[in-house]
C-alpha cells in the first residue's frame, strides 16, 4: 500500500490573496514553503495528490480549459523542481447551481484515489485551508490538517515527517 499527501490548491499550493478564483496563469503564484515541502514529502515516499473545488466553472466565470491551463502551468513548475503530482482531481460544480457527488466536503475524490493508487489511509494526510478539506478527508479515513490560507506549510511538513501529527 502507498502513503499519500492530499493537497488543496487555492490558498494552500498557490496564493489566493486578492483573487477568490484563480483561473489565469498570470494570477497563479506558488506559496512560500510549497516547493521544499513537496520535495520532502516525495523523498519520504509519499504520493502527492491534489483535490480542488473549482466552482467558478459551474458559475460560468471560467472554463475547464482555463483550469487545465493553470494545472499544466503548475505541473510545469513542479516538474522543473523534480516534483511529481500523481493526479489532480477537480470538481467543476457548485452547490448554488446544483448538487454533485464530487465537491468537497464529499469524500468522493479521496475514495477514488484510495482505490486508484492503493492508498493506506492510516499513513496518509490531507492538508487544506478550509473545514471542507478536513471533513472530506476524514470521511474517507484520512487525517485532515487545516492550516491558514497562504500559510507556509514547512512546519506542518516537518511535523508529519517526524510523526508528530
Amino acid at each position: 500500500m502507498q502513503k499519500a499527501i492530499f493537497l488543496d490548491r487555492d490558498g494552500l499550493i498557490n496564493s489566493d490573496i486578492g483573487h477568490y478564483y484563480i483561473y489565469r496563469v498570470k494570477d497563479f503564484v506558488i506559496n512560500e514553503g510549497i516547493i521544499s515541502s513537496l520535495k520532502k514529502f516525495s523523498e519520504a515516499g509519499y504520493l502527492l495528490i491534489i483535490v480542488t473545488n473549482q466552482g467558478g466553472v459551474a458559475k460560468g466565470l471560467y472554463t475547464e480549459e482555463d483550469v487545465n491551463k493553470v494545472h499544466n502551468y503548475m505541473l510545469s513548475i513542479f516538474k522543473k523542481e523534480n516534483i511529481k503530482i500523481e493526479k489532480i482531481y477537480f470538481c467543476p460544480h457548485h452547490d448554488s447551481i446544483g448538487p454533485c457527488e464530487c465537491r468537497k466536503p464529499s469524500p468522493y475524490f479521496f475514495n477514488k484515489a484510495i482505490k486508484e493508487f492503493n492508498i493506506d489511509t492510516k499513513q496518509s494526510y490531507m492538508i487544506g485551508d478550509s473545514e471542507r478539506d478536513v471533513q472530506a478527508s476524514q470521511a474517507a479515513g484520512i487525517k485532515g490538517i487545516k492550516v491558514n490560507s497562504n500559510e507556509n506549510i514547512s512546519s506542518c511538513c516537518e511535523k508529519i515527517l517526524k510523526g508528530e501529527i
